[in-house]
């Protein structure tokens, strides 16, 4: 990690636990938004004004945070708008590296090798993990914002403005259903599971596993229509796919979250093909980068071997292309 803008030790999955060995995740450090109009967001300051070609966003794709605002991006047909450079997924130990894999970039901007040279531009005496998604401002040689909720309601409205569209991600009817949603999908689901991989005590380990398959099961009950809010394709949809998606494949077993698959839940399965289908969806799931970057996370898989398989996630992903 970072400490005050230099890089001290080799990466390691877990930097901070609670009392009773709980995973603890850094909280995101920059926060500015971009706005139609370049006014200051919920948090940070202004001067980030939607423009195109001004912002470069910088992702994972074994990442489920990186891969929300990938889903966004194509959703709202900001890929002219938005060019994107993807990170080796294999975690060295200075974290995440530039090129160096199929379908990894070179860093087309300072050719950095590690990801953490980008935040030490952002801030000379920054502290914590280098972590994606990264939204970076070309124009002001700026780190917008690393918080990916921010980054996918960013891409919902700021550039209504340049590239119309009549999908909304965050409705205002429906937000505070969405945010509560959110919160208990987030904690037991989408951080659920990190929690049960990173625990260092049984009792971390047995709580976060009971969350995780608590969610899923009141996921697979709340199904009755497309989406969690009925018909209407929200913000939520994505927070909820892009862990479902990597769940059989490495959560499963990596994570030891082995109590049942998603593909045990024929509504989640269903699920699981409806938003693969949505146009573009797909393109942002990468099966080779999400299990070579989980398998090679040394502190749970010492000798790196990456398991076969799943079949039925490989089959399903061969039907939706």
């Amino acid at each position: 990690m970072l400490v005050d803008g230099k890089w001290v030790k080799a990466w390691q999955p877990v930097q901070k636990a609670d009392e009773k060995g709980r995973f603890v995740r850094q909280i995101s450090s920059f926060r500015n938004w971009i706005t139609p109009d370049g006014s200051a967001g919920p948090t940070g300051e202004g001067g980030f004004a939607a423009e195109p070609g001004r912002y470069r966003l910088y992702v994972a794709l074994i990442c489920p945070w990186a891969s929300r605002t990938l889903i966004a991006r194509k959703l709202k047909g900001l890929e002219a708008m938005i060019p994107v450079t993807v990170v080796n997924p294999t975690l060295s130990d200075e974290g995440w590296a530039f090129g160096g894999y199929p379908g990894a970039d070179a860093d087309p901007l300072f050719g950095a090798r590690y990801l953490h040279e980008i935040y030490t531009r952002a801030d000379p005496h920054v502290t914590g993990r280098a972590t994606v998604p990264v939204l970076w401002d070309m124009k002001r040689d700026r780190l917008v914002n690393n918080e990916s909720a921010d980054i996918l309601r960013m891409f919902d409205t700021a550039f209504e403005g340049l590239v119309p569209s009549d999908l909304r991600l965050y409705p205002a009817d429906l937000a505070e259903e969405i945010d509560a949603l959110n919160a208990r999908i987030y904690d037991r689901l989408n951080n659920g599971v990190y929690k049960a991989g990173f625990a260092v005590t049984q009792e971390a380990y047995d709580e976060a596993v009971a969350g995780v398959f608590e969610m899923l099961d009141a996921l697979e009950a709340r199904l009755d229509g497309d989406y969690l809010f009925g018909d209407r394709l929200t913000e939520t949809d994505i927070r909820t796919f892009v862990s479902l998606i990597r769940f059989d494949a490495a959560y499963h077993g990596l994570f030891k979250t082995n109590r049942r698959q998603i593909a045990d839940y024929p509504r989640l399965s269903a699920y699981l093909e409806r938003m693969l289908r949505l146009p573009g969806v797909i393109d942002t799931v990468n099966m080779d980068h999400i299990t070579r970057g989980y398998y090679s996370i040394k502190a749970l898989n010492p000798n790196g071997i990456r398991p076969v398989g799943p079949a039925h996630v490989e089959a399903l992903l061969a039907a939706v292309r």
